[in-house]
């Protein structure tokens, strides 16, 4: 006996939606906290998320990636290129906001200390997600022999925030993060890709943003041209993780004691008031501590580094940039405790470290009277000796 079409179409969709069921059930054994599905072929049936995209790479506001987003800007135009016959995007969010050991206070309060982005506090997520999600896809495969899958973690360049609010995980703020309206925005993604098809979701079409414009208000440094659109020039989280170089004066004191990241705009946001949090092991501060002490972060040679952040994600900015910024935090706010570091970090073999030293020495010359003799000793003694003219100038802006 034939069987109807419709019969076949209704079984066949009935199984998709228990294999995407126990798909859920594994991801959320793993760790994961939400996971949500989208349709490859749906950022092709919206244009208008890729242009966007091209709009924002093209007027300037990538910052230090634009050259590596725009190398591989053709790859995020279709799934297809990750995986090729790819049916479901298995897009995964992890709550990541663990409460920190001690309240964390802005200024004077915690001088000598430098704030590091809530997702940094611990080990790298990187190591922990893909372990996670290759497990999944070890699941899936069991479950759906002979299917094909492919997992990343920030290791391709696929439009992972579009596609987790294609697959129904949240909208897009106007800080740019994408809010779950259960959930906040403190949560990291992971993409799963495989050739089994599966129900898709239905995007967040509201802005439940509304009227709200506390994260655009709060930037400390104005890095909003408009709702939704960030220029990674001035953003501290890209200046302080993803540029190494010499930080724009004008942004230096906007800084103010943050060296790793920056969670302002979502400090901020009302969503995020009822987070549900996460009580994940690697998450938690590494030695209970959410900030790091300035003065020991500029006494670590490349060696030195290495051990101390190993498997954590603040070798991403490197010594280079991590010093640099731990003296600018510094030249913000001042701390007796930790003029030896700052001094001695003016010798440092690294000619970034050595001028943002001496810009924060030269701040230092307004502060109270020893530790404006401290600094300007400090600045006159090493200007003949100094061999970088980048760092000359800054010497020479810095002293009288």
């Amino acid at each position: 006996m034939e069987i109807p079409a419709e019969q076949t179409e209704q079984s066949a969709f009935a199984f998709r939606a228990d294999l995407r069921a126990g798909l859920e059930r594994e991801a959320l054994r793993l760790g994961f906290s939400r996971l949500g599905v989208a349709s490859p072929d749906a950022a092709r049936r919206d244009p208008r998320l890729h242009a966007h995209f091209r709009r924002w790479l093209d007027d300037g506001h990538a910052g230090a990636m634009e050259g590596w987003l725009r190398e591989h800007e053709p790859l995020r135009r279709d799934p297809q290129t990750m995986l090729e016959g790819v049916r479901s995007v298995i897009m995964l969010a992890t709550d990541h906001a663990v409460q920190p050991p001690e309240p964390i206070v802005s200024g004077t309060e915690r001088s000598g200390q430098g704030r590091v982005a809530r997702y940094a506090w611990g080990r790298d997520y990187h190591d922990l997600f893909r372990q996670r999600v290759n497990a999944l896809a070890v699941w899936l495969e069991q479950a759906q022999p002979g299917c094909r899958t492919r997992g990343f973690v920030d290791s391709a360049p696929f439009p992972e925030r579009e596609f987790a609010w294609l697959a129904g995980l949240g909208w897009f703020g106007k800080n740019t993060m994408l809010i779950d309206p259960t959930a906040g925005s403190y949560f990291l993604l992971t993409v799963l890709l495989t050739d089994v098809e599966l129900p898709a979701a239905v995007p967040i079409a509201m802005d439940h943003c509304g009227t709200c414009t506390a994260c655009l208000d709060a930037c400390p440094t104005d890095a909003f041209v408009e709702p939704r659109v960030l220029d990674a020039n001035r953003c501290l989280s890209a200046i302080t993780i993803e540029d190494r170089g010499p930080v724009a004066h004008d942004l230096r004191a906007a800084l103010g004691d943050w060296i790793f990241g920056c969670d302002v705009c979502q400090e901020v946001c009302p969503w995020n008031r009822h987070a549900p949090g996460s009580a994940e092991p690697w998450f938690q501060p590494r030695d209970g501590e959410a900030t790091l002490p300035l003065a020991e972060l500029l006494a670590l040679d490349d060696a030195a580094f290495r051990r101390r952040f190993k498997g954590t994600p603040l070798v991403r900015a490197k010594r280079s940039g991590l010093l640099r910024s731990a003296a600018i935090a510094l030249g913000n706010r001042p701390d007796a405790a930790s003029a030896d570091a700052l001094v001695a970090a003016l010798a440092d073999h690294d000619e970034i470290v050595r001028a943002a030293a001496a810009w924060a020495l030269g701040r230092w010359r307004h502060a109270e009277p020893v530790l404006a003799a401290i600094a300007h000793e400090a600045l006159s003694a090493r200007l003949p000796l100094e061999t970088s003219n980048a760092v000359c100038a800054e010497i020479e802006a810095a002293l009288p």
